[in-house]
């Protein structure tokens, strides 16, 4: 699998403060993003403690740390999803713990998606209202449920989820990093084709920019960082409200047409005359 991905944050057209974090681990194909909140209880805080904790976690190759499992692991799980899913809990105790310790911090807490690809598996573990997206043959579906109060009454059919919309308990969370010592994970696995497109994003984006304008976008620009960029650009036109944050991750597969194998003979050959050369 051939894997390009960029991403964006930006504090929005109203706020001053970003509380978003994500990180991109190019070695590893992990994408983790984290939208803080608290406010003046320094959301960022536990925002950067998530993303830190989880990608900290994932790197490291110490024995401790490889067989180490927190939560509801399923025995069927790859090693990568059993330890992201680890990596996640570990994040919302150090994030309780800091709040604990630190009365300034007191109601922090984070929303946190992450993905992580190995071959042609994903690993997804997901606390909150961020997303994860995957656009394939130009459908758009979102991979992960969002644990909100207004998505809930949509799943209970107490609200459409045009009225969902337009409540003002868009923002109430039902499920947040940080607020209880022990948190429920989303944890699923997917197989990934080439020419999948994943997009995780935080509510500053889905607030403000529609599904079928995501779609659009991430099929019109076939780079990541610049499709990244556009829709950072169309949510603060619609007002940026909140920070917004999006990671764009593009699938696809090494080429092997006769221009690739061309290439691939012409380095064989070189090497062969004794060159040093290389990058």
């Amino acid at each position: 699998m051939r894997i390009v991905s960029g991403g964006v944050t930006d504090v929005g057209r109203v706020r001053t403060n970003n509380e978003d974090c994500f990180r991109i681990v190019e070695s590893l194909n992990l994408y983790v993003l984290s939208d803080g909140m608290g406010g003046e209880a320094h959301g960022e805080v536990a925002s950067e403690l998530a993303v830190e904790t989880i990608v900290k976690h994932c790197m490291d190759t110490g024995a401790e740390s490889s067989g180490m499992q927190i939560g509801n692991i399923e025995p069927i799980w790859s090693e990568k999803t059993k330890r992201l899913t680890t990596a996640v809990h570990l994040a919302n105790k150090n994030i309780y713990e800091s709040a604990e310790a630190n009365p300034d911090q007191h109601g922090m807490g984070a929303t946190l998606t992450a993905a992580w690809i190995d071959g042609q598996k994903l690993s997804i573990a997901h606390v909150g209202d961020s997303r994860l997206y995957l656009l394939r043959s130009g459908t758009l579906q979102q991979l992960t449920s969002d644990h909100s109060l207004v998505a809930e009454q949509v799943r209970r059919g107490i609200l459409t989820a045009a009225e969902a919309e337009e409540s003002e308990m868009q923002s109430v969370l039902l499920r947040a990093l940080g607020a209880v010592p022990d948190i429920e994970v989303d944890t699923e696995e997917h197989i990934l084709f080439a020419r999948d497109i994943l997009m995780l994003c935080c509510d500053g984006l889905t607030r403000m920019v529609t599904e079928p304008e995501i779609a659009g976008t991430l099929q019109a620009e076939t780079d990541p960082t610049k499709a990244a960029e556009k829709l950072v650009a169309l949510a603060n036109e619609r007002g940026g409200v909140d920070n917004i944050t999006v990671i764009v991750v593009r699938v696809g597969t090494e080429s092997r047409g006769w221009f690739s194998w061309l290439r691939l003979w012409g380095r064989k050959k070189a090497a062969g005359n004794g060159s040093a050369g290389g990058r």
